[in-house]
């Protein structure tokens, strides 16, 4: 569990919350509370603003107006008490970092792999061995990060963003290059891990479904706007219609699936990222 004091106010109090970069606004009137122990899948098309939502939460963009607080303060860069998982890179094949190379740069979340002067060695170590563990990949944490499948490199990045021990879970896009098969394998894996951890949990991804049995509410970023509720509530064709000011349908199948009909193909269902992890060994 994370060491962070209790709060009696949310984890995230968003009001009136908008973002931009130069001259241009990317969404505006964003409201919102995230309590405690919640996990929140932020979903929409490419170019919406979700990852803007995850820089501003990690205080590396100010907002346009309105105003945002987390675990009770203005964003911060760097704060210890958020673990990120960034948006997946292109990594050399032949590069020889390690797993639990990869992990120990979470230990000081800004300096690139040095960490506080008042960690032992034994102290890193045994951090460094209890993230691996928690994510399931001890058995292939000393091998090299470019002979690794896409979907162990991303259960070693979530264990760097694990092993500072924080109170808030940023991931972006994390299932983004995995199949279907292993996205429900790493959503239930993040799921798990911030149960017991009682973590707070923010995930960007394109697609609910694979997300449905583990989240708790759905912010959607489209056209400029703001969603925020339970996804029963959000992901409809009444919320989506207006969101993206025209007509929207959301079929749910058998399985309780939802999907997203009547707006450009491309907008739906985005063209698939490159497969690896590699500039971002490094916290913003």
């Amino acid at each position: 569990m994370s060491g962070l004091p209790h709060l009696d106010r949310p984890v995230v109090c968003a009001h009136d919350l908008a973002a931009g970069y130069g001259p241009n606004t990317v969404w505006s009137d964003a409201t919102f509370d995230i309590d405690a122990g919640a996990f929140v899948a932020i979903l929409g098309p490419n170019g919406a603003g979700k990852s803007t939502l995850l820089r501003q939460v990690l205080g590396l963009l100010r907002p346009r107006s309105g105003t945002i607080e987390v675990l009770g303060e203005p964003p911060r860069h760097g704060n210890p008490a958020i673990g990120y998982v960034p948006q997946a890179r292109t990594l050399d094949p032949d590069v020889a970092f390690r797993g639990v190379d990869l992990v120990r740069l979470g230990l000081d979340g800004h300096r690139f792999g040095f960490a506080p002067p008042w960690r032992s060695q034994r102290v890193q170590r045994d951090a460094v061995d209890r993230a691996v563990e928690s994510v399931g990949a001890t058995a292939y944490a000393h091998r090299r990060l470019g002979a690794m499948s896409g979907g162990e490199r991303q259960r070693l990045l979530l264990a760097q963003a694990l092993v500072g021990d924080p109170a808030l879970l940023l991931l972006d896009e994390p299932l983004a290059n995995l199949d279907v098969r292993n996205q429900a394998t790493m959503a239930e894996l993040i799921g798990s891990v911030a149960r017991a951890r009682h973590l707070t949990v923010l995930l960007v991804a394109h697609d609910l479904n694979p997300l449905r049995n583990v989240i708790d509410v759905v912010c959607y970023v489209a056209g400029g706007n703001v969603a925020f509720g339970p996804p029963d509530e959000v992901v409809t064709p009444e919320v989506l219609s207006k969101l993206y000011g025209a007509p929207v349908e959301v079929l749910v199948d058998s399985r309780g699936r939802r999907f997203v009909v009547g707006i450009e193909e491309e907008t739906a269902h985005p063209h698939p990222h490159a497969e690896v992890v590699a500039d971002s060994l490094r916290l913003p």
